[in-house]
């Protein structure tokens, strides 16, 4: 119950991102260079106040998968970001979240999960609800639908990504978030180096401040409980409650930035809600396989 807590919690923070990129006016990339750093700050802080040791031996042995974590993730960032500026963040979002879709698809080859029905039915019912509640930006202009590209590319990242992390073994939530950003930042800055583009910070006041905000709760805190949760939880519901995360970017996209929420919108959100809720809650009590 307290890896679902964890997960929950990670989603809810993660659907209130694109409110904050939004007011961030300047590259994706350097966005994400700064995230990372600043989450890893963070984190380095919270053990040093924990009086927590790194255990050396497991982070040598783990280190090359988790730099390749870190590496996946910043790209995900990317994608994610970019997505953002071409399409609404609600459409963005959703595009994305058929990163939980490859999971459920790939978790039987990769991890040897049994595929229950509860969960075929539950992906099924997510599914129809994101088509719903992309309504016509899936169908709208090169602008969006360059967006949603970028959505689902960070989608794959997505996945890949939370895939990776089943194979971290004998390490802390906290020390794999770390290393994982420290890796993150260090890609980033490699491609900025490689790129000629100079990593500036935003304007000070409220572009700042979002910044700083994006790094210490969206992606120090938040990264700390996802990568915890899905350490701990099988890939299959990880995937599922990874739903959260789209619902509520719908909703504090419709309060915060005017995204207006038409009955077919609503209606879409009830679906991927009820379907992570339905395939989680029966899935302890069948075994059924497909």
């Amino acid at each position: 119950m307290k890896a679902r807590v964890k997960m929950l919690a990670a989603m809810l923070i993660f659907g209130s991102i694109g409110l904050f990129v939004r007011q961030i006016p300047i590259e994706s990339s350097v966005i994400v260079l700064w995230r990372s750093v600043i989450g890893s700050l963070f984190l380095a802080a919270v053990l040093l106040l924990r009086g927590q040791k790194l255990n050396l031996p497991a982070l040598r042995r783990q280190l090359p998968l988790l730099l390749v974590s870190g590496a996946v993730m910043g790209a995900n960032w990317v994608c994610l970001f970019e997505a953002y500026r071409y399409t609404t963040v609600s459409a963005a979002t959703l595009a994305y979240y058929c990163a939980p879709v490859f999971v459920l698809l790939a978790s039987p080859l990769v991890l040897k999960e049994n595929l229950t029905w509860p969960r075929l039915v539950g992906i099924t019912a997510a599914m129809a609800g994101m088509v719903l509640v992309g309504g016509r930006e899936w169908t709208g202009g090169a602008s969006s639908i360059k967006g949603i590209q970028l959505g689902l590319a960070a989608a794959a990242l997505y996945a890949t990504l939370m895939l990776l992390g089943k194979f971290v073994r004998d390490l802390s939530g906290l020390e794999t978030t770390l290393v994982r950003l420290v890796g993150a930042a260090a890609v980033m800055a490699g491609y900025l180096a490689f790129s000629g583009i100079q990593p500036s910070l935003p304007p000070m006041g409220l572009p700042l401040a979002a910044l700083i905000l994006l790094g210490v709760v969206h992606t120090g805190l938040a990264c700390y409980l996802f990568f915890s949760a899905i350490e701990e939880l099988p890939a299959q519901t990880s995937a599922l409650l990874s739903y959260i995360d789209p619902a509520s970017a719908l909703v504090f996209s419709a309060l915060f930035l005017g995204e207006r929420l038409q009955l077919p919108q609503l209606l879409g959100a009830l679906l991927i809600l009820g379907g992570a809720a339905f395939g989680e809650s029966f899935h302890s009590k069948r075994k059924e396989t497909v």
